[in-house]
C-alpha cells in the first residue's frame, strides 16, 4: 500500500458492529446488527473509502496528478474524492450531471472549495460517460491522468469492500446493503462464507440493469485476481426506490427519526435510510426466518441528508 495511504488510513476509526435493540422488532425473533462504515471517516466514509482505496494505491502507483470522475450533484462519491484528492495532494476533476445552478448545493460547494474543478454537462453526455469502465478509457486523458468510472465502480473497488467483510466477527445468515452502482454488492457477494445471502437495495426506480452490471462486475474480479471466487447467495430489491433516486416520503423520514431515536444512529435518505425501511419491513412480512442473524451495512453518505429539501413526496 502506497505511505500517503498509510498515513491517510491511521487517522480513520473503527468500523463498529452494534446491535440494534429495537423493540419493534422483539416479536419477530431475528438479530439485527449495523455495520457503521459511516463511523470511519466523518468525510471519506463508509463505502467510499472501501471503494477508493485500491484505486487510489493503484493511481499512485502509476504517479498520477489528477484523479476524473463523475457523479450527481449530490454526489458521495464525488465529495469523498474531492477531499481524498486534496490530502493526498492530487488535482480532481468532476463531470457533474446537469446545468450549472445559479447557486451551488452545500456538496459542490465542498468540490469547489476541496479544489475539485467541476464540469457541469448534459444528461445525455452523462450517461455517454458510463461506457467507459477502465482507468484509461475516457477520450483524451493524458498520460498522468487517472480517470474513475460513476461511484468508483472499478474491478479494484472490490478488493476494499472485500476488507470490510473480513472485520465481521460474528455468525450471521444475511448481509443487507444499498446498491446504486452495484459495485459494493458484488464486493461483498464475493466476499461472504457460501451459506450467507446478500440482499441489495436499490435506490434507483426501474434499475434492472444492476443484476447484469453485478454480475460483470463479480466477474471482473475473478478474472483480474481482486477476488478469489463468487461464494455468496444475492438478490437485488426494487420495492424501497421510494418513486426514484433523490425522492422520499413522509413515511420514509418518519421512519428515519423513530430509528435515530431508539438506536443513535442517523441516516440519510438516498441510501441508508431506504435500505433500513426495507429490512424492517421484509422482517415484518415475514421474508427472514425466525432466529436469522442480519447485518445491516451503513454505507455513510450522511452528508446527503443536507440535501432533504429536494426531496419529494411522491
Amino acid at each position: 500500500m502506497h505511505a500517503k495511504l498509510v498515513t491517510l488510513e491511521r487517522q480513520f476509526k473503527p468500523s463498529l458492529l452494534i446491535p440494534v435493540n429495537d423493540p419493534r422488532l422483539a416479536k419477530y425473533k431475528v438479530k439485527v446488527w449495523v455495520k457503521r462504515d459511516d463511523l470511519l471517516h466523518p468525510i471519506i466514509s463508509g463505502n467510499k473509502w472501501r471503494k477508493l482505496k485500491f484505486i487510489l494505491n493503484h493511481a499512485l502507483s502509476l504517479q498520477t496528478n489528477t484523479l476524473i470522475s463523475m457523479g450527481g450533484a449530490y454526489s458521495n462519491h464525488l465529495h469523498a474524492l474531492a477531499y481524498t484528492g486534496k490530502l493526498l495532494q492530487l488535482h480532481t476533476k468532476g463531470f457533474i450531471r446537469g446545468e450549472k445552478p445559479d447557486k451551488l448545493n452545500p456538496t459542490l460547494a465542498d468540490l469547489q472549495a476541496w479544489g475539485m474543478q467541476l464540469q457541469f454537462i448534459s444528461r445525455s453526455d452523462f450517461r455517454s460517460l458510463r461506457q467507459y469502465r477502465h482507468h484509461r478509457a475516457l477520450p483524451g486523458l493524458t498520460e498522468q491522468q487517472y480517470w474513475l468510472p460513476e461511484g468508483g465502480a472499478q474491478a479494484l473497488a472490490l478488493s476494499g469492500v472485500a476488507q470490510m467483510v473480513s472485520e465481521i466477527d460474528i455468525d450471521y445468515d444475511c448481509i443487507c446493503l444499498p446498491c446504486g452502482t452495484g459495485i459494493t454488492l458484488a464486493g461483498v457477494a464475493n466476499a461472504v462464507p457460501a451459506a450467507v445471502q446478500v440482499l441489495g437495495i436499490a435506490a434507483l426506480k426501474s434499475a434492472n440493469f444492476l443484476l447484469q452490471d453485478i454480475r460483470a462486475f463479480m466477474a471482473q474480479g475473478r478474472k483480474t485476481g481482486a477476488v478469489d471466487s463468487a461464494s455468496g447467495d444475492w438478490t437485488v430489491n426494487f420495492d424501497y426506490t421510494f418513486g426514484g433516486f433523490a425522492r422520499t416520503t413522509a413515511e420514509l423520514l418518519t421512519f428515519m427519526n423513530e430509528f435515530e431515536r431508539c438506536t443513535a444512529i442517523k441516516l440519510e435518505p438516498l441510501y441508508t435510510g431506504k435500505m433500513l425501511f426495507a429490512v424492517y419491513d421484509l422482517i415484518s412480512k415475514g421474508y427472514f426466518q425466525a432466529g436469522q442473524r442480519i447485518i445491516a451495512i451503513h454505507t455513510g453518505g450522511l452528508q446527503g441528508n443536507r440535501g432533504l429539501g429536494r426531496c419529494k413526496d411522491n
